[in-house]
């Protein structure tokens, strides 16, 4: 059975105007998607350390060359974890600045909410890892640090003291 000329036709002007309906959007979306150094903007990915320090424990005077002494338990990832912190997110993980339940008490016995947790990207991982901080307080007084799904802990301040719950 052949088709006609008439119906070849219609069928060309159908696609040629889906192919331009497609071309459209994708040009449209490519113009209003935000450029990765706008300032007041987020670039889609974030592969570099964030400029903003957490914050410092009171007793610290506010001077320009003061700043945070991590301790040197935690690895690079989770200093991009407490920046992200300090500056209220955007985070990578939808379950990051969750309360952390405290299920498997093993930090201090609070309120519930009082604990949030976060994830710490593991280099090479296809998921979230079992890296995460946890913090305590709104805003955060006392951090926690687990690398095993919270088996254990380690508690730190970001004056570089450290001690373990």
């Amino acid at each position: 059975m052949r088709r006609s000329s008439s119906s070849r036709k219609r069928n060309s002007s159908w696609i040629a105007v889906l192919a331009l309906v497609l071309l459209g959007a994708a040009s449209w979306s490519f113009l209003r998607a935000p450029a990765p150094d706008a300032p007041g903007r987020a670039a889609a990915t974030e592969t570099t350390p964030l400029a903003l320090p957490p914050p410092m424990p009171a007793d610290t005077p506010a001077t320009p060359t003061a700043s945070p002494r991590y301790p040197d338990f935690l690895p690079p990832e989770a200093i991009d974890t407490l920046r992200l912190i300090a500056r209220g997110g955007p985070y990578p993980h939808r379950q990051d600045d969750g309360v952390f339940g405290n299920r498997e008490r093993r930090l201090p016995q609070q309120p519930s909410g009082y604990y949030r947790e976060y994830t710490v990207e593991t280099p090479g991982s296809r998921d979230r890892g079992a890296r995460r901080i946890v913090s305590g307080g709104r805003p955060p007084v006392e951090y926690f640090y687990t690398d095993d799904h919270y088996r254990s802990f380690r508690r730190f301040t970001l004056g570089g003291s450290e001690a373990t719950p």
